[in-house]
């Protein structure tokens, strides 16, 4: 400062070598001599600089109305406001703005120009007002009824569309419809309203197409959360900082990163269904009427009441001597046993010698189909095999009933070798509506293992069980939300050692295969390690007749809730994720180029207001506070660019370095000071701009006025624009 002969500034714009002059060439920018000179004076008077006026503290309100603000402003101008518009031209200027509609024959005959007060207020109590307000609302939030993309198959979203047409036409304060839309999960008491507002950050299109990265299309979908949270409640264009530090705005990759792991904490696929369309993408909500809620808890208590009659029955079971030509029915139901022991190649995948006799080799590119699975979640079933893997896996499929991994994400259930910790898990849509279990211990390379998983049919993770050796093995729940359906997808039976689009169990051997239509006993499974006769002498348990009947009412019970319960419609909703994610910076804004790890937070350049930020309802919190400096300018601007179809910021989306400065910064200030300190009305904004003479005024503009004002930026003629 004071120097300009030793400023860098200066020394750039007179520069010869294109490479440090500035603008640079290429740009086809150039700076006038007078510029120039202009920035040399202000660097010689000390390069004092204001901050960026959207930045800055919002003003208390002054109490001054729209006409006088814009008036005295006009006056510097030389100008002045209009006459009022002419009562038809007026008529239709309201009905329009207001309800997107013509005025009716009774309208247009009981319309009074001096009286508009009671026709304004018939206005914004009618449902078309709540429609009209929606609108651009919708295109903001990228409201869509299809996923998008090539396949573009149809969603179920519209119970959002209605959520935002009720809250305008009930005058729902504006900061609570931030606040639901971006956390109505997390309230503490969180509604079914409340959670369909969460929809709003489920809007981004969505992939399917074969070839997709899951991974690379989740990341998208939250970035596309962060793009959309900037330009819709703090009118800043976040993109650039995905990549790099904001070349003209304050926000650097840092503060992207730490919004975006707000968005990032849901348990979403990067995927929808391609072979189950109707599979709502979780995390879903779902959505029964009156009716189905009675019937919902009907069935639960029949449910409980059945529960409690079978472990009476277990309870009171005597076990009793048989005789031993009675001993076959003590078998459990075997709807499968592949030995092997045939010593056949089934297609590619080689006989080899196995645990017990012959076994199967692996090639993890060709499956080993068979006729049976095809289970209903409340069914409980039991599967087992010896396996024995080669090397470490990250990944590979031992048995799975769902056509693809991504697809429908995985519908049916599936063993998986993770890090060669074995994973059972249950599927209608992975991973928000599933339950999984995963051992604590992994199996060791080169070893035979025994492996026994089941499902008691409760459709809870504490119903999965994983056996090793014919013990019980440690493990952890992954997840434990499974409310629709495991069939479908593609593929109704049990496939061994393959599955489309994901990884193979290469080279991995297995051997005596078996499914059962029950889930089987600790004894049972023990014995299924070197089968031997039934023991004899003792009946079992599930042979017993009153224990049959019991478990059959539990299952009937079951099935009547499932059926039900996978009935009712559902929709994407926020959810938080039941083990928090880390977030990182992702270099280049690649999904596959983590840098460091960044912690929820709001932009540094902005103030905190001494809160701290933990999830989404802070953030909201953050957003909506009485001094936050850019909301309420933003929601104002875009109500007045719905009346005048255009914004005192003309760029709405951008209040950035490089959006348009207001030239009614006093105005646009008042409004927003009085629309927060009025509670967030949002009808009585829209009125008090309908009712001043400014918005009531000629839209007539002769040549003169147009060619010294031709966007009306002054604002000394009335609004006249296409309608939406």
């Amino acid at each position: 400062p004071e120097k300009p002969e030793k400023s860098e500034l200066i020394d750039r714009i007179h520069s010869k070598d294109p490479d440090d002059l500035m603008p640079p060439p290429d740009s086809n920018r150039k700076l006038t001599a007078e510029q120039k000179d202009l920035l040399a004076r202000w660097i010689k008077e000390g390069a004092e600089y204001s901050e960026h006026w959207a930045f800055t503290k919002l003003p208390r309100e002054t109490g001054k109305s729209i006409d006088t603000i814009v008036s005295d402003h006009l006056a510097k101008e030389g100008m002045e406001l209009k006459a009022r518009a002419k009562p038809h031209q007026l008529l239709r200027r309201l009905t329009f703005d207001l309800t997107g509609l013509p005025p009716t024959p009774k309208q247009i005959e009981k319309f009074d120009p001096k009286k508009t007060e009671p026709f304004i207020d018939e206005l914004l109590a009618s449902p078309a007002y709540g429609e009209q307000m929606a609108t651009p609302w919708l295109d903001v939030a990228r409201y869509a009824d299809s996923y998008g993309f090539q396949q573009d198959l149809n969603r179920r979203v519209w119970p959002y569309r209605d959520y935002v047409i009720d809250a305008f036409t009930s005058n729902k304060p504006f900061d609570q419809f931030i606040l639901e839309q971006i956390a109505g999960d997390l309230l503490p008491e969180a509604s079914r309203e409340s959670r369909i507002a969460t929809t709003f950050s489920r809007l981004h299109q969505q992939k399917v197409e074969g070839g997709s990265v899951p991974e690379e299309f989740r990341v998208e979908y939250v970035a596309d959360r962060v793009h959309t949270f900037g330009t819709t409640f703090l009118g800043l264009t976040m993109e650039c900082s995905r990549c790099h530090d904001h070349k003209y705005d304050p926000t650097t990759a840092k503060d992207y990163y730490s919004l975006f792991a707000f968005f990032d904490d849901i348990d979403e696929s990067g995927l929808y269904s391609y072979f189950n369309s109707e599979a709502t993408p979780t995390p879903a909500m779902p959505l029964p009427n009156e009716a189905q809620e009675q019937q919902l808890a009907e069935r639960k208590a029949d449910i409980a009441s059945a529960s409690a009659k079978l472990e009476k029955t277990v309870k009171e079971f005597t076990p009793t001597q048989v005789d031993s030509k009675d001993q076959p029915s003590l078998k459990p139901a075997q709807l499968l046993h592949l030995s092997f022991d045939d010593g056949k190649d089934k297609g590619a995948n080689k006989a080899v010698p196995g645990k017990l006799g012959q076994a199967i080799k692996m090639t993890g590119d060709d499956a080993i189909g068979t006729k049976v699975g095809d289970f209903h979640r409340e069914q409980p079933f039991t599967v087992s095999l010896w396996l024995q893997t080669p090397d470490l896996k990250d990944r590979a499929v031992i048995f799975s009933r769902s056509k693809a991994w991504h697809d429908a994400a995985s519908r049916g259930y599936e063993l998986l070798l993770v890090d060669n910790h074995l994973q059972w898990s249950l599927i209608h849509f992975w991973p928000g509506n599933a339950i999984s279990v995963k051992t604590k211990d992994p199996v060791k390379p080169g070893e035979w293992v025994h492996v026994t998983v089941t499902n008691d049919g409760s459709s809870s993770a504490r119903g999965l069980q994983i056996y090793i050796n014919g013990k019980p093995a440690n493990t952890e729940i992954k997840y434990d939300h499974l409310t629709r359906a495991i069939k479908g997808g593609g593929n109704p039976h049990i496939r061994l050692g393959e599955r489309m689009r994901d990884r193979g169990f290469k080279e991995g051997l297995i051997d005596e295969f078996r499914v059962f239509g029950s889930k089987l006993s600790d004894q049972e499974i023990s014995d299924l390690l070197f089968p031997v006769d039934p023991r004899p002498l003792k009946s079992n348990l599930k042979s017993d007749p009153s224990y049959k009947t019991a478990l059959k009412e539990l299952q009937t019970a079951r099935s009547a809730y499932n059926r039900l319960e996978e009935s009712i419609p559902e929709i994407m909703v926020m959810e938080e994720s039941r083990k928090p994610k880390q977030a990182y910076i992702l270099n280049r804004g690649s999904y596959e180029n983590r840098g460091k790890e960044v912690e929820a937070a709001f932009p540094e350049f902005l103030p905190s207001f001494g809160m701290k930020p933990t999830n989404r309802l802070s953030l909201a919190k953050w957003l909506t506070h009485p001094e936050h400096p850019l909301t309420s300018r933003v929601i104002v601007n875009r109500f007045w660019q719905s009346l005048f179809g255009r914004g005192l910021v003309g760029t709405s989306e951008d209040f950035g370095m490089q959006g348009e400065r207001p030239e009614h910064r006093e105005l646009l200030d008042e409004l927003s000071a009085r629309f927060v300190a009025s509670g967030w009305d949002t009808k009585g904004l829209i009125k008090n701009i309908a009712m001043s003479r400014l918005y009531q005024q000629d839209s007539f503009a002769n040549s003169l006025e147009l060619e010294k004002d031709p966007e009306n930026l002054l604002l000394a003629r009335g609004p006249r624009h296409r309608l939406p």
